[in-house]
């Protein structure tokens, strides 16, 4: 029997300015829709009586209002699958709350329109009242708690393992599209292609080797994969985080270290000794109440976030992604005196000769 699946929503490739290095685009690639190290992700239920949408009847031709909002035993499924990416020790944490406006991840409940989610940070463009996951089947049901894995991995940055070009999967692309066509997914050729036969660009898969027991796997049945031989029989994940999958997450969220991040004197420029994809912190407790600026300095591609200190919770206060420009990374914010600030920098990739460096003022 086909297994139901994940359903990404067909997106444009990013645009980066022409002429980029290999080296320099490859960056961006990988780290595009990682979030920086420390952050909290803040997860809403949706529970509106007006939260749903109108979603296609497969093979009727009609349409049918259906609600996002879910049974109390399938959001325990998701709380419980948030704890387990947790409890690896990554140093992004998730934190549960009641209003959607302070929520980065929404997430519904919607029967009939699919399992999926937005990629990272990719859930930042969608609506206030736009959901950014969606649960389409009972949670409950025997083997279906891999699928809250499966999308809080995309919420993580994660991609489909099975589009990695490092797999080396030679499709019966027409007996792909014939099996996903069926009931339960009712997909299109396009969504077949884009979510199934579509090869990922080397930078954005989850590492250099094809993980078959990564949560981010589909089960696929017999009769589908013509090579490798030994997976003409299917793919037969386990259905939980593989030791690749925590290698993967632990390596762009390493676990917090204990010490306070140093603090960033204003007008005292700090030079960043970081490799492609690294992160610094620093503290920052303003003696004054005014606008301060942020800034990197340098042929480099970076993030910049700052965040408030709140009941000792780091909350976002102001990002800026310069990745793939030819201007720096600058925030202006306004800070009060007397509170904590955290400010985060994570480097894509430093492509000039000179050095990075970060100062606010």
């Amino acid at each position: 029997m086909t297994a139901r699946y994940c359903s990404l929503a067909q997106q444009s490739a990013p645009a980066f300015a022409p002429g980029l290095a290999v080296e320099r685009l490859g960056a961006l690639m990988s780290g595009r829709r990682m979030w920086v190290n420390g952050t909290v992700l803040h997860y809403c239920f949706l529970n509106g009586e007006s939260d749903g949408s109108v979603i296609a009847l497969p093979g009727s031709g009609g349409t049918r209002w259906v609600s996002w909002v879910g049974g109390e035993d399938q959001r325990e499924v998701v709380r419980d699958c948030f704890r387990e990416w947790r409890e690896l020790g990554i140093g992004v944490s998730f934190a549960e709350v009641a209003d959607r406006s302070e929520a980065e991840l929404r997430i519904g409940f919607q029967p009939g329109d699919g399992s999926w989610s937005a990629v990272g940070r990719d859930a930042l463009s969608a609506g206030l009242n736009e959901r950014t996951m969606n649960f389409g089947w009972d949670l409950t049901a025997p083997g279906e708690r891999a699928t809250a894995l499966h999308e809080i991995g995309h919420a993580l940055g994660m991609q489909h393992e099975h589009q990695s070009p490092f797999a080396g999967l030679h499709w019966d692309d027409e007996a792909v599209y014939a099996d996903l066509a069926g009931p339960p997914n009712h997909w299109s050729r396009d969504r077949t292609w884009f979510n199934i036969l579509r090869k990922l660009d080397p930078a954005e898969v989850n590492g250099s080797v094809w993980d078959s027991q990564s949560v981010m796997e589909y089960p696929f049945s017999a009769g589908l994969i013509l090579e490798p031989e030994q997976f003409r029989g299917g793919v037969h994940p386990s259905g939980g985080l593989s030791p690749l999958d925590k290698e993967f997450v632990l390596g762009w969220y390493p676990p917090p270290e204990g010490a306070r991040p140093p603090a960033l004197v204003p007008f005292r420029s700090v030079p960043l000794s970081l490799g492609p994809g690294e992160q610094v912190d620093f503290t920052v407790e303003p003696r004054g109440t005014r606008e301060y600026t942020f800034a990197t300095f340098g042929e480099s591609d970076s993030m910049v976030v700052v965040f408030e200190e709140r009941d000792g919770e780091p909350r976002f206060l102001a990002g800026h992604d310069d990745g793939g420009t030819p201007h720096n990374a600058t925030i202006r914010v306004r800070l009060v005196r007397d509170r904590r600030y955290f400010v985060r920098v994570r480097l894509y990739s430093g492509w000039g000769s000179g050095e990075t460096a970060v100062m606010c003022w």
